[in-house]
């Protein structure tokens, strides 16, 4: 049960135990409470519109439909949604489409949690929340704008160790075509080579490795 004067918040994570330790640290604040607690991107949706919490804490990669992806589904019904991310990945791609979606804040969950409920109460009045580490790495985002959907296709692929023939077949292109993307991509990551470009991909948030 919750009174009109608590700060009701939703979490949104996969992992029991850390969702259980959030739980613990809102539900030990005497101004917060948990309304709702769900583990993946569609539920997250559902449950926002049944219970409209005045902060959700998020996480980006979650099971079906993603973090980043559910706060725009979100955002879109309800603009004044307040979104803090919470996520083990601080890749410049992630945080930049976190707050494009709509998120207000963007921590790494190694936070401490009395910068959690201050964060928590500073989004609940209204404000953005970006700590240096954060807007540094936003500063240091090299745009994706020259990068193709097809290329991040192709990146992905190799990623999950595929050659340029077994990509060729998934694709319907020829393993030249495949060749050319790969060393765009390379040039536009400015790396040496496939393993680097994965792993700066992956580090960036450009790409997802299950």
């Amino acid at each position: 049960m919750s009174d009109s004067s608590q700060i009701r918040i939703m979490i949104v994570e996969d992992h029991f135990v850390v969702r259980e330790g959030l739980k613990s640290i809102v539900n030990s604040q005497r101004d917060m409470v948990t309304v709702a607690e769900v583990g993946n991107g569609r539920q997250a949706m559902e449950a926002f519109e049944q219970h409209q919490p005045d902060v959700t804490l998020m996480d980006v990669r979650i099971p079906g439909l993603n973090g980043i992806d559910a706060i725009s589904g979100i955002v879109a019904k309800f603009p004044n949604a307040h979104v803090i991310v919470l996520s083990t990945y601080g890749g410049d791609e992630n945080i930049f489409r976190a707050f494009q979606a709509g998120a207000m804040a963007y921590f790494l969950k190694d936070i401490k949690g009395q910068d959690l409920v201050d964060a928590i109460r500073a989004v609940h009045a209204g404000q953005r929340v970006v700590t240096s580490e954060i807007a540094s790495q936003l500063a240091g985002r090299v745009p994706l704008t020259a990068l193709s959907p097809r290329e991040v296709e192709i990146l992905t692929l190799v990623a999950k160790g595929k050659s340029n023939k077994e990509i060729a077949t998934e694709l319907a292109i020829s393993e030249g075509t495949v060749r050319v993307h790969a060393s765009n991509l390379l040039s536009k990551l400015r790396c040496s080579g496939r393993a680097q470009a994965v792993s700066e991909a992956i580090r960036r948030g450009i790409i997802e490795v299950e």
